[in-house]
């Protein structure tokens, strides 16, 4: 009877992995094409049973951390100026490389989500953000591969390609804002300067949050080494 079980779950979880080959591409160009769309798709889907949510895509989440997956894949395949082998075994690390792009793309979805429920003056509770959250990490997603990219090309050795990935840069955090002031401006109806500051606050504080991420895991890797 467990051995039975044991393979039902094998046959779930093979389904669920081979299904991401049809849900991903789907879910990616709906979150390019329709941005908007997708993050009220992101919301009414939760309020549907367990078993029937996100039955035409991936979850949000689930989403995210893929693409990241995949940045991290592509990343490999670029020459950097970075020597792994004078970099701290923790930062060369596929798993700790996958957690730390996790946390700092996660920031800016949860900035977004609790920037949108302060302006409703809405009581920040794990039920109360999970929304917002799911909603953002739809379009968090796409900038996450873009700005990864940017990176890659940016500290390939020579100065050919800097030029490029500050182009990537730009693009990505330019179709980020337009994305996300529309989504202010039409889910809080303000005004499109209000829509602009509320961005600007949300993702300044983001990038808050990911430096002193970044200092203080560069402070541990110094203390560790000592």
């Amino acid at each position: 009877m467990d051995f039975m079980k044991l393979l039902k779950s094998l046959e779930e979880l093979l389904y669920e992995l081979v299904s991401w080959l049809i849900f991903y591409p789907i879910t990616m160009w709906r979150s390019i094409s329709r941005p908007l769309e997708m993050m009220r798709y992101a919301d009414m889907e939760l309020s549907d049973r367990l078993e029937d949510q996100y039955d035409d895509t991936l979850s949000p989440p689930l989403f995210l951390l893929i693409t990241l997956l995949i940045a991290q894949g592509i990343s490999t395949m670029f020459p950097s100026i970075y020597d792994p082998s004078k970099t701290p075994v923790a930062l060369t690390s596929t798993p700790n490389l996958l957690i730390g792009r996790g946390v700092v793309f996660s920031v800016f979805p949860l900035m977004m989500a609790v920037s949108l429920l302060r302006h409703r003056a809405i009581k920040l509770t794990r039920n109360s953000l999970r929304p917002p959250f799911f909603s953002q990490c739809y379009v968090a997603a796409p900038f996450a591969l873009m700005v990864g990219l940017a990176f890659d090309l940016m500290l390939i050795p020579g100065r050919g390609e800097v030029l490029a990935g500050l182009a990537v840069l730009v693009f990505a955090i330019v179709w980020y804002a337009a994305i996300e002031v529309r989504w202010f401006r039409i889910d809080l109806q303000v005004t499109a300067a209000r829509a602009v500051l509320l961005f600007a606050k949300a993702f300044l504080a983001a990038l808050l949050v990911v430096l002193l991420v970044a200092i203080a895991v560069g402070w541990e890797l110094a203390h560790w080494s000592v």
